[in-house]
């Protein structure tokens, strides 16, 4: 179940500045998706950036999955909790793909969680891979 974009365009890597890599190991994201009416849909998820992307296990049966997979534009929003006026900012596409476990089990492995714990019954995994288009380093402190 790979979603690409409409326009064929080929996601830079992750390039994120020296300034703000640190962010890609804080504990929690806010993903913004593009709902059913064209709202933008905001939730903290736990993500991994792993190999040089950006990546979150989702569950089949959430709004957010629902969003990337009728609209795969998205954005993820890395904010330091020590200092609020910084943050990194990562607009994109999400690349769905069917999560067999593996990467829910690494994302578990980073939280101390079983991702899969929070499933029910019926529901599959889904491993999105963000591809980035455009990178934000914001610093306003």
């Amino acid at each position: 179940m790979t979603k690409r974009g409409r326009h064929g365009n080929t996601p830079a890597m992750l390039d994120v500045p020296e300034t703000h890599r640190d962010l890609l190991d804080a504990q929690v994201a806010t993903l913004a998706t593009v709902d059913d009416d064209g709202f933008p849909q905001l939730t903290e998820v736990w993500f991994l950036h792993d190999d040089g992307e950006l990546r979150i296990s989702l569950n089949s049966g959430r709004r957010k999955t629902h969003n990337l997979e009728r609209r795969p534009q998205c954005s993820v929003l890395l904010l330091d909790l020590q200092n609020p006026y910084r943050y990194l900012e990562i607009r994109g596409r999400a690349r769905l793909e069917a999560d067999d476990g593996a990467l829910a089990s690494k994302v578990g492995a980073k939280y101390g969680a079983d991702l899969q714990a929070y499933d029910q019954p019926g529901d599959s995994r889904v491993a999105v891979t963000i591809e980035p288009l455009k990178v934000h380093g914001v610093d306003m402190s």
